[in-house]
């Protein structure tokens, strides 16, 4: 997580009286990324998926129905990779392969009705209690929260990118 780094601490970036609060925050959010970390590997052991497979379960239960082009840029995964996941999910039972209406070239991705029940047990407690968590902010509360959330996403993205191009670090 971008703010569990040896590189840029919080003394180093903040030399004001705020300086205790964002080291504080940094703190909690490594933490925070550590316990989510360890709960989807659970979660992918209770599926019998591997994590790449278990993201990209993830990613339709959260949009909804894919073509693998999207899925592949969701998960920023090679079009061959997304392939073989869908492969695997498939056998797995877990996803399906719809053919557009349309142009029977083309298809979407959608999660199975197995993988909504299991994902329903792994998560739905998880979820209900979160939202519960969240329901307990403000509403200002809660947009700042939403704020930093977007944020801290973007931040990341650009920064996979960033790292993503062949020969860094070389």
């Amino acid at each position: 997580m971008f703010l569990n780094t040896c590189a840029a601490r919080p003394e180093d970036l903040v030399t004001d009286e705020h300086a205790n609060d964002v080291r504080e925050v940094m703190r909690a959010m490594a933490e925070l990324q550590i316990a989510t970390d360890a709960y989807d590997q659970a979660a992918a052991v209770r599926l019998a998926v591997n994590r790449t497979d278990l993201a990209l379960v993830s990613l339709l239960d959260s949009r909804g129905p894919l073509s693998p082009g999207d899925l592949a840029v969701g998960l920023r995964m090679t079009p061959a990779s997304t392939t073989i996941a869908i492969q695997r999910l498939t056998r797995a039972g877990y996803v399906t392969r719809v053919p557009d209406a349309t142009d029977r070239r083309r298809a979407t991705i959608e999660l199975t009705a197995a993988a909504t029940a299991v994902i329903r047990e792994v998560y739905g407690p998880v979820g209900e209690q979160g939202a519960g968590l969240v329901g307990q902010y403000t509403a200002a509360e809660r947009a700042t929260i939403l704020d930093f959330l977007d944020r801290s996403r973007r931040l990341l993205e650009e920064h996979a990118e960033r790292i993503s191009v062949p020969g860094f670090g070389v």
